[in-house]
């Protein structure tokens, strides 16, 4: 987008400030919306209180000891900030893009992504030093169906259990030797710096990501032009486009909480865009994996085919 419009927008937007952020309250989520509005107030010139933080409790939040695919899967922790995004009580919503379903409601739009932290899955674990090293029968606490499929892929003769909560909770059960280890995202405790908390990060061939892990969006209502602009400045067009190519080939999934898909999309050293996805059986017995690679212009047609491809070959018995 044109600079000058950039600029003119920001100017219409200083007459209506403060901005208001809407987000999760969970130290990752408010640590993700502080990243926002630092690199708000760096790219506009916003005061302090030019840009204030709205912290809105969603239902994945109050409930937490159920599976969220028993209660309704990713939307669980989005709808009640669209609501408010929706009535006008919020500007814009700041989401950890993995948590996105792979729709939008009608009315929003999520154009701006900032760069990607660290996409890999960490494994944490006082026992070992890496989940193949793991003893035979340990438990390994996760609540992703993602993770649990990959972990029983790699290792079926662990066990794995049910594991949500916040990190400082998850760490906690941790350390007091409720499970044997669990796998976090490396983005997310890297942001909380938590990242020496990490025993080894697992590469994407040993334990594909979830699509979007790592990247943070800003959802805004599609008809508000003036702040879409603006948002430009903050937009990292090659975490953009890999992020794209991963929610396409999501998308054509029909992908949720339920069911176990990984994607990741990354640049070679010829400037190339690659894209690996993989659909598993919830216990991780069976799973078909492809690739695609390309121009970074063809991103989304390059995963909606890995999606139609794996598709294709997919047992429907797994889209639990």
């Amino acid at each position: 987008m044109a600079p000058t419009r950039v600029l003119a927008a920001t100017k219409r937007l200083m007459q209506t400030l403060p901005l208001r952020i809407g987000t999760r309250g969970s130290a990752l989520a408010l640590a993700q919306a502080h990243e926002v509005k630092a690199r708000l107030r760096a790219a506009h010139g916003y005061s302090e209180t030019d840009v204030s933080i709205v912290t809105i409790t969603t239902t994945g939040d109050r409930v937490t000891d159920r599976p969220l695919a028993d209660i309704g899967g990713k939307g669980l922790f989005t709808k009640e900030i669209e609501i408010a995004l929706n009535e006008d009580a919020i500007d814009i919503a700041v989401h950890s893009m993995k948590d996105m379903p792979a729709e939008l409601p009608r009315g929003f739009v999520i154009e701006t992504i900032l760069p990607r932290e660290d996409p890999r899955d960490g494994f944490l674990s006082p026992k070992a030093k890496h989940l193949t090293q793991l003893p035979e029968g340990a438990v390994v606490g996760s609540s992703s169906v993602r993770r649990q499929a990959q972990i029983k892929r790699l290792r079926p003769d662990l066990e794995v259990v049910m594991y949500r909560g916040n990190v400082d909770t998850r760490l906690r059960k941790l350390k007091e030797g409720q499970v044997d280890a669990t796998l976090l995202a490396c983005a997310g405790l890297k942001r909380l710096g938590l990242g020496h908390e990490i025993t080894v990060a697992l590469e994407a061939d040993e334990m594909l990501p979830a699509v979007a892990q790592g990247a943070i969006g800003i959802e805004v209502r599609e008809a508000n032009d003036e702040l879409r602009a603006a948002l430009t400045a903050l937009d990292d067009q090659p975490t953009n486009i890999a992020v794209a190519a991963e929610r396409a080939f999501l998308g054509v999934l029909d992908g949720s909480c339920r069911t176990p898909i990984a994607g990741y999309a990354e640049y070679t050293s010829d400037g190339l865009l690659t894209l690996k996805g993989m659909v598993l059986a919830p216990d991780g017995s069976q799973w078909h994996e492809g690739e695609r690679s390309g121009l970074a212009s063809d991103a989304v047609e390059m995963g909606r085919d890995l999606g139609s491809d794996l598709a294709d070959r997919l047992d429907p018995a797994w889209m639990v």
